[in-house]
């Protein structure tokens, strides 16, 4: 839905706890998009697939 001029990583926050860490994520499910090295936009919250579509298009 998002590719080739997005892509979504997921990150597991207890196999990279300092990751976790730098990038201040203190709830889980968090979407943080980024766009030329910096944050752009922060959502907490489950979301279904259509629904973060949606968001990541807005957020850029």
């Amino acid at each position: 839905m998002l590719e080739p001029g997005m892509r979504l990583v997921k990150l597991s926050t207890e196999e990279a706890p300092a990751v976790a860490q730098e990038f201040r994520i203190s709830s889980i499910p968090t979407l943080a998009l980024f766009a030329g090295g910096a944050e752009r936009a922060r959502q907490s919250g489950v979301m279904p697939a259509r629904q973060i579509a949606d968001w990541a298009r807005r957020a850029v």
